[in-house]
């Protein structure tokens, strides 16, 4: 059976007993603090509460670990163009410059670059197991009720919705179509070389984006005959109401999120710098 990516993964955790709103409100509080900083203290501290986060998720690294390995790929060349682009922003945030390698021109390695892109890598560290996290234990039709509880539009929820529901079925369609290509003779193994690979690879694309469109008609052609859309409310079979965890989680975010603003612009200055 193949392994699905991104879907809602059932667990009894913490995590998961959390409401979607809750977890929802969480995650954008998260993601401000995270994006506003530059102070490495409280990034490192945010990621120590993110692992202790995922740890009580009970979410294997395993289950996300394909998604976690392209992120890496992202990463790594979000800092090749970085270090392309701009060698020495570190320099001039920091305004000091530490040479370790003298290469060409303006291109060196300086301890200045390599601790701001570090910071940066850091970010996405932070924000990401929190992002997989909140897709993997809030169930589809949760978030689309959370969605709507903040306000978005219960059309563009539901449509985020059956979004999230679509991912696993295409990830089958895909592995269906691949196992019936390698049956009619089509090497996909590591045994052939990449570019066979991925030119046998290629011949799944057009059945898997036929069979993506004969669905999304058939969702469309449901919709409309139930008069989706119709009415200015609805109700959500899946909506919970906010509990003592809830509170308390909400509370602990944003006290943290504070914390790391105070602590981030207490002399006005978003960039912790070592180097002075």
């Amino acid at each position: 059976m193949a392994v699905e990516m991104l879907s809602y993964i059932d667990r009894r955790s913490s995590v998961h007993e959390l409401t979607g709103a809750t977890k929802l409100i969480c995650f954008i509080l998260w993601s401000f603090a995270v994006m506003l900083t530059y102070d490495t203290r409280i990034l490192l501290g945010l990621f120590a509460v993110s692992l202790f986060i995922f740890y009580f998720s009970k979410i294997k690294i395993g289950e996300v670990g394909f998604v976690l390995g392209f992120i890496a790929v992202f990463l790594l060349l979000n800092n090749i163009a970085i270090y392309i682009f701009s060698p020495q922003e570190g320099v001039k945030i920091y305004g000091t410059a530490h040479v370790l390698i003298d290469l060409y021109g303006r291109y060196n390695v300086t301890i200045e670059q390599l601790f701001y892109q570090g910071n940066i890598t850091l970010k996405y560290f932070i924000v990401i197991p929190i992002a997989l996290l909140f897709i993997v234990t809030t169930h589809p039709s949760e978030f689309a009720s959370s969605l709507n509880k903040i306000g978005v539009s219960y059309r563009i929820a539901f449509s985020v919705a059956i979004a999230l529901r679509y991912i696993p079925d295409i990830q089958r369609d895909y592995h269906n179509i691949a196992l019936s290509q390698q049956a009619r003779g089509l090497d996909m193994s590591k045994k052939e070389k990449l570019s066979k690979r991925l030119k046998n690879a290629s011949s799944i694309i057009l059945p898997l984006i036929l069979s993506s469109l004969d669905r999304i008609e058939e969702i469309s052609n449901v919709m409309e005959l139930r008069g989706f859309g119709k009415n200015k409310k609805r109700t959500w079979f899946s909506a919970r109401d906010f509990k003592k965890r809830d509170y308390m989680a909400l509370t602990f975010i944003a006290l943290l999120s504070i914390l790391s603003m105070v602590v981030t612009f207490v002399d006005g200055n978003r960039f912790y710098n070592p180097f002075v």
